[in-house]
């Protein structure tokens, strides 16, 4: 059973971080065991190599509308292509036929797409306009740039310059996944949502 997508694998972002969007919809009746489906599922897929993550947003009411959203992320299309064509993934695909309703809905977003992927419980939104998403990113690694990394040098001073350099960056790439980003877009929503530039 292939999951279909609608994104053309041999863009630009094909060496970059792929987050795949993925959303289902879980039958009334078997619902606990869609979890227990999901659950399994989700830990396999983290075994696998460049993995960098899940995120599952549940249904505010499942007993009405059951619809689960998966979000999961690679550091590369080549590492997602591993899990994609697994045998592991072809039989735990197997297994969610019975506990499921229709096609699952599949979106890939690579890029800076991948630093605005909704985190949290709601409706996943379409990524912002790519100049927005430019602005912001810009706007971050500018502040970050003058005021963290200043700060790792002084720490890291009796290190050579290259490690003090990749220790700091390291650590602005984590803040900026997983705590700065997802405060700003989650502040910026109403912005980067809105068409035009104001």
């Amino acid at each position: 059973m292939t999951i279909p997508d609608n994104k053309n694998h041999g863009d630009a972002g094909d060496n970059g971080p792929v987050t795949v969007i993925v959303t289902r919809k879980a039958k009334k009746e078997r619902i606990k065991e869609f979890e227990e489906w999901m659950d399994g599922v989700v830990h396999e897929a983290m075994k696998f190599e460049g993995h960098m993550g899940v995120n599952i947003i549940r249904p505010s009411d499942p007993s009405t509308n059951p619809e689960y959203v998966i979000i999961f992320r690679f550091n590369s299309y080549d590492n997602l292509a591993k899990w994609e064509n697994s045998e592991i993934r072809n039989q735990w695909l197997m297994k969610s036929k019975d506990l499921t309703e229709g096609e699952p809905l599949v979106e890939k977003q690579t890029g800076l797409e991948f630093w605005f992927t909704p985190r949290s419980s709601g409706a996943v939104a379409p990524a912002p306009p790519r100049y927005k998403m430019a602005i912001v990113v810009t706007a971050i690694i500018f502040v970050l740039i003058n005021t963290l990394i200043p700060l790792i040098r002084q720490v890291t001073a009796e290190l050579p310059v290259l490690v003090s350099t990749l220790v700091g960056t390291a650590i602005m790439v984590l803040l900026m996944t997983y705590a700065v980003m997802p405060s700003v877009t989650r502040a910026l929503r109403p912005w980067l949502s809105k068409k035009g530039l104001l």
